[in-house]
């Protein structure tokens, strides 16, 4: 017993080494979608410690495993042994590790150890049992069928090994024949025993994290952004490859398209999880947060601090003896959002184009609307990004602002000395509501649950890019 021991105490501890084959694509470096992320094999064994260990599911299932019966017809020299009513009690499991196989998938390995007990009875002496054994289990599990963000998982090549085989029994007398009868009998059982656990339990893993990737979130109250997951899940060396679709609806269930053009993914380096947003994506949900109403109000101090300012320039310009601007009410304003906003991103830098619609006008003593002006106001405005609570936010503060004239009733021609105070009046009135709006945040999608703490930004042509 002491040989057979130290020669098996010599193999590795291991429970499960499953080849997990999520990957039958070639791999791929390129972003097709709106989303994209790139998982370290650090975070693989994060993701899958938490579901298949700290969770339960893999002593869940073993949970009330019971093993056939071991039955020796004994010799002249030794009597018969039959070990009955053999079942698991404790499982063990200390460690679990992951490998990442290029263009293949993940190879998961975990160590543990079964303590099953039974009844023995050799000759005419009954007895309990305790058998503790170390098992070693490989499988290929495939992902197949790919279709609408889900695969499955197929199970193949389960191979079961047993490690080192203690037994103990209270009176301490067993032969080395019953020894290499456990051995040989639990060689025969377990493999058909544990390799149907190691199928459901990665089937229940895979609905788990497919939870997580397929997710349709509400923004505010504008529409929902469904993610989903776009292709199978790809491996290179050095990482878990996962491209994700985001669609963005309004409420009424009308689309906003964005292109899929592909984008070289960055590197993952030393960090657990890449998120990566395409720049088109970003634009089709700025589109949805950034449906703004119409702000009027009136050019006074209470409203806008500048409106005296602004006031005396616009009369400054009006042509000499402008009859109509003698009868009318106060001048109002009005901001009106011009098309869609965008979001361009260069590297190391982010900002936004849009366009605003400034109206200034008066009502004529008959209640008609006396148009002062119409000035186009382009601006670009610089992006400071944060994460709250799983959200992406974006913050805009005006950059620079192009103004040019649209029309005017009263003939007003020169509108260069009015770009100092439209500006301070968008500042003001404007970029608070476009911040307000964009204060809800963009959802992103809970990959794998991996929780974004700790983010780093970095802005690339064309992506943003998250580390955590």
């Amino acid at each position: 017993m002491d040989k057979q021991g130290n020669l098996l105490e010599m193999m590795v501890l291991k429970l499960f080494g499953i080849i997990f084959f999520c990957g039958l694509l070639s791999p791929s470096q390129e972003v097709l979608s709106g989303l994209s992320c790139a998982v370290s094999p650090r975070a693989m064994q994060n993701v899958l410690s938490d579901a298949i260990i700290h969770n339960g599911l893999i002593h869940q299932h073993l949970q009330g495993l019971v093993v056939p019966n071991i039955m020796g017809e004994g010799s002249q020299l030794n009597s018969p042994t039959s070990i009955t009513d053999l079942h698991l009690i404790k499982v063990r499991v200390p460690r679990l590790s992951v490998v990442l196989l290029p263009g293949i998938g993940v190879q998961l390995t975990i160590g543990a150890k079964l303590q099953l007990r039974g009844n023995c009875l050799v000759g005419l002496l009954s007895e309990l049992i305790d058998i503790f054994v170390e098992v070693n289990i490989t499988a290929n599990i495939k992902c197949t069928n790919f279709e609408s963000g889900t695969f499955q998982v197929v199970t193949e090549d389960c191979l079961c090994i047993l490690g080192a085989v203690k037994i103990k029994v209270l009176s301490g007398l067993l032969t080395l024949s019953v020894n290499e009868l456990v051995l040989r009998q639990l060689t025969a059982t377990l493999p058909a025993l544990l390799c149907p656990v190691v199928d459901i339990v990665m089937n229940l893993v895979n609905i788990h994290l497919l939870s997580t990737l397929n997710a349709v979130i509400p923004v505010g109250t504008a529409g929902t952004i469904h993610y989903q997951l776009a292709s199978i899940p790809y491996t290179s060396g050095k990482f878990l490859g996962l491209d994700l679709d985001g669609v963005v609806k309004q409420v009424g269930g009308s689309t906003i398209p964005h292109d899929s053009s592909p984008s070289a993914l960055p590197p993952l380096m030393d960090k657990l999880l890449l998120l990566v947003m395409r720049q088109s994506f970003l634009n089709a949900v700025l589109s949805l947060l950034l449906q703004l109403s119409p702000q009027t109000f009136p050019c006074t101090p209470d409203v806008f601090s500048g409106a005296s300012r602004l006031r005396e320039a616009v009369w400054a310009i009006s042509p000499a003896g402008c009859s109509a601007c003698s009868g009318t009410s106060p001048l109002s304003i009005k901001l009106v959002l011009r098309g869609n906003p965008l979001i361009l991103l260069e590297e190391n830098r982010a900002s936004v184009k849009l366009s605003v619609l400034i109206q200034l006008f008066g009502n004529n003593l008959d209640g008609s609307i006396l148009n002062f002006l119409l000035l186009k106001a382009d601006l670009a405005l610089n992006v400071r990004v944060s994460i709250v609570g799983g959200r992406l936010v974006l913050q805009l503060a005006l950059g620079s602002t192009s103004l040019s004239l649209e029309s005017s009733d009263v003939g007003i021609s020169n509108i260069s000395s009015l770009k100092p105070h439209c500006s301070s009046l968008l500042v003001e009135t404007f970029v608070p509501v476009i911040n307000g709006a964009l204060s809800i945040g963009i959802p992103l999608p809970k990959v794998l649950r991996i929780p974004l703490v700790n983010v780093e930004f970095q802005i690339k042509t064309g992506l943003m890019v998250f580390l955590v």
